[in-house]
């Protein structure tokens, strides 16, 4: 008997192997797709926002200017601005988002095993539902992400510079500091997002019912809640700083 089970577990050995391996597998495919889809979306946004811009452009900046000159300081307009971009980074970006998430939930493995199966079950949902499921934590975490960015790039890069520091140099602290800033704060606001996007179907709770049950499964700790977040901040840091640094430098190149 036990002979005739062991061909079955070793079966059932492999898939479990292969099921592993697809999660690795969809989780880095959905998030290079999300970059290469989203790049061109944040890139008009990155070089848009950054500048106090002319008014014959066409950014939130634009519209915020030259009459609200007389009511907000001009220093403050483009952390205003990023405020606005966020609000759109989110609206276009959280369906992305929510399917990246639902692949990388292991749990899925089985019943949602491609991109193609997710996108036929949430098209079956209701947009609040299915698509844009954790929209709101995401606007309020893009929105004030981009808000904080924006507000202290050119400060925090004054400061490093008169340090003596190149440019470049000062650049990359500067980006790297303002994501640590954003990243600490905001990564709460992360978690719940990806903990309302995790699955398809279900109950569907609101945003205070599901930070109750996020609360309770990490035991009401904050060290709980920030569980894996060293890793987010430091990536998160690096790459804002890279970012930060290769779009000044092409800025100084190109005039």
């Amino acid at each position: 008997m036990a002979g005739s089970l062991k061909p079955k577990q070793d079966e059932e050995g492999c898939q479990d192997q292969m099921v592993r391996s697809n999660t690795f597998f969809h989780g880095g495919t959905s998030s290079l797709l999300s970059t290469l889809i989203t790049f061109p979306v944040y890139k008009t946004v990155f070089r848009q926002q950054i500048h106090n811009a002319g008014v014959s452009e066409d950014t939130i900046l634009h519209q915020l200017t030259p009459s609200s000159q007389n009511l907000i300081s001009p220093s403050a307009l483009p952390a205003l601005a990023g405020f606005g971009a966020g609000m759109v980074e989110a609206v276009v970006c959280t369906p992305l988002e929510r399917v990246q998430s639902v692949l990388q939930n292991g749990k899925n493995d089985r019943n949602l095993p491609t991109h193609k199966s997710i996108l036929v079950r949430l098209n079956a949902q209701k947009r609040s539902s299915g698509y844009y499921r954790g929209l709101l934590p995401i606007t309020a975490r893009n929105a004030l992400g981009s808000f904080i960015y924006f507000g202290l790039k050119k400060p925090l890069k004054a400061a490093v510079e008169g340090r003596g520091l190149s440019p470049v140099v000062s650049s990359f602290i500067s980006g790297m500091l303002s994501s640590m800033v954003i990243s600490l704060p905001l990564y709460p606001l992360t978690v719940l997002a990806a903990n309302m996007q995790k699955q398809v179907g279900g109950e569907d709770k609101g945003v205070m019912a599901s930070w109750k049950k996020l609360w309770e499964s990490r035991q009401r700790s904050v060290a709980l809640l920030y569980r894996g977040g060293s890793l987010v901040v430091l990536r998160s840091c690096i790459s804002w700083g890279i970012t930060t640094a290769i779009y000044d430098m092409q800025q100084k190149y190109s005039g």
